[in-house]
């Protein structure tokens, strides 16, 4: 019996749209972009794979690709064996002797079909309502692939109250989401993509604005989610402590865009991350730690300041 394959990416193409600039005179200009996949073909293991590398070197369009938030330009790409260009409306166009008439049929799968199969999620991400967290985490929980499931278990707890208490979410389920901090905002984020139980999750960036023990603690459940829900949880981040710490699997990105794939131990040795980074290993180890140590203080000046402004605001 063949087991379904979770992501393949077959002789794929993709570049995003030229970029209008303006030149000296206020004319606009086309600048044209480079392709981030040439002719890209690759078989992507099922489980928890942290995606490691610098900046614009593929990451976040390749989560995008797999998800079928983009449609490649040329080639295919699967997601648990369904063709990802069927989620996106198919355009045909028909020359005449008069010209060129397009047409836009439907896709071919819904929104929701995309959903079940993919949920993704990144640091910058807003909502423009005013619900409170609870009603939120309800409606993704109620409206997700759990549904119809009461009560939906992770081992012998039940998932809802467990995702609560490990995204520490407690102090701010009545508070409006407009209304909370950019942490308090990842959390939640994370909160919604495990409540909505897709078959696979893809996170770019999304423990950015979080305090260090509180990343420890979220990636510890998501593995452990992981692996007991069958679920597939692709996550990039910059913290290579953290990679090595708890992801089983690593897809590092070079700038030319060819990849390494395997534990950590076989992927992130001092000359691979030299190559990709293009600095010394030593020196990148040094800034990870002084990242590290500058956003731990800029969150503890958030929290000084939202304490400040509850004792202003109970006065």
């Amino acid at each position: 019996m063949n087991e379904t394959k979770f992501l393949e990416f077959i002789d794929v193409n993709f570049t995003y749209p030229p970029v209008e600039e303006y030149d000296e005179n206020g004319e606009v200009i086309l600048q044209e972009s480079k392709p981030i996949f040439d002719h890209f073909t690759a078989e992507l293991p099922a489980g928890f794979v942290s995606l490691v590398g610098p900046n614009a070197s593929g990451k976040s369009t390749l989560m995008m690709l797999a998800s079928g938030r983009l449609c490649p330009s040329s080639g295919m790409i699967k997601l648990f064996e369904t063709d990802t260009r069927d989620f996106f409306p198919i355009i045909r166009i028909t020359k005449t002797d008069k010209g060129e008439t397009q047409e836009i049929a439907q896709p071919k799968r819904n929104e929701e079909e995309k959903n079940i199969l993919a949920s993704v999620i990144y640091q910058n991400m807003e909502f423009e309502t005013s619900e409170k967290v609870k009603e939120l985490l309800k409606q993704v929980f109620e409206n997700g692939q759990f549904k119809g499931k009461s009560p939906a278990q992770f081992g012998n707890e039940n998932i809802f109250e467990k995702v609560i208490e490990v995204f520490e979410l407690n102090e701010i389920l009545e508070r409006s989401i407009s209304g909370i901090s950019k942490g308090e905002l990842q959390r939640t984020l994370l909160a919604f993509s495990v409540l909505y139980g897709s078959k696979s999750i893809f996170m770019d960036e999304p423990l950015f604005a979080m305090e260090y023990p509180q990343k420890e603690k979220a990636l510890s459940f998501l593995v452990d989610y992981s692996k007991k829900m069958d679920v597939t949880i692709y996550i990039s981040m910059h913290e290579l402590e953290l990679t090595k710490k708890f992801a089983p699997l690593v897809l590092l990105f070079y700038p030319d865009r060819n990849m390494d794939l395997g534990t950590p131990d076989e992927v992130l040795t001092d000359e691979a991350l030299e190559k990709a980074y293009g600095v010394p290993a030593s020196q990148l180890r040094n800034t990870e730690r002084l990242t590290r140590s500058q956003m731990q203080e800029a969150s503890r000046v958030e929290k000084e300041m939202e304490e400040k402004l509850k004792e202003v605001l109970d006065k």
